[in-house]
């Protein structure tokens, strides 16, 4: 029911080695549509990243001129680089195949990268995940999130008569309602349908039983 990054990974990756030039660069993002590629050993290990940010320094920073003093010295570094060596950002930024898609859309976010190449326990190229690959997991219909909830999780993972709750879902938008035994419980399932691929938003419509019920006193 959980997406994870080898669910939406393209397979298929473009990647060039430590000795590729700047002109071999920038042609192959040019040829493959890609905003960066990665840079891999012999044995197809990651070594790091080019991105068109890293080929840009060279144009932009070429003579900085009253900027000079502004400009960080990896960057004017980068802008006399000639080889993907010299130029890769790293170390890489990755993902590994079985990590959440909500993970890799994080670090995406947090660390301002469009892609990350996806590699496995012995750290070779396996993927790559961009921005719109994660975006993907939005592309679902209102009923397959209905089934998910309901079926997946609620009668199969809480092992719960689905009858007892309403589950409304509206352009991924998830509403339920219903009153589940323990409040506990009812914010676990709403944490739940949160994460599943797909949903916007939930809405909490439970009727929360009393947290601390109050026990009647004996009555004289």
């Amino acid at each position: 029911m959980n997406a994870t990054v080898k669910d939406v990974m393209t397979t298929e990756v473009v990647a060039v080695r430590r000795e590729t030039t700047f002109k071999e660069l920038a042609a192959a993002l040019r040829r493959y549509r890609v905003s960066a590629l990665p840079v891999v050993d012999d044995a197809g290990r990651v070594l790091g990243v080019v991105s068109e940010a890293d080929l840009l320094a060279k144009e932009a920073l070429a003579d900085p001129g009253l900027v000079a003093e502004l400009v960080h010295h990896k960057d004017i570094r980068k802008a006399e680089g000639l080889t993907a060596d010299e130029l890769m950002t790293r170390p890489p930024v990755t993902a590994a195949p079985d990590d959440p898609i909500e993970q890799a859309a994080r670090m995406m976010h947090f660390m301002r990268v469009k892609r990350l190449p996806v590699v496995n326990s012995g750290g070779q190229l396996v993927g790559i995940v961009s921005r719109a690959d994660v975006l993907a997991v939005f592309d679902r219909t209102d009923e397959e999130i209905h089934s998910d909830i309901v079926d997946a999780m609620l009668l199969h993972e809480f092992l719960i008569d689905p009858r007892q709750f309403k589950v409304t879902v509206e352009s991924g938008v998830v509403t339920m309602e219903g009153t589940p035994e323990t409040a506990a419980l009812g914010r676990t399932l709403i944490r739940k349908a949160r994460h599943v691929p797909g949903v916007v938003a939930v809405r909490d419509h439970l009727s929360y039983p009393d947290t601390y019920p109050v026990v009647a006193g004996p009555v004289f």
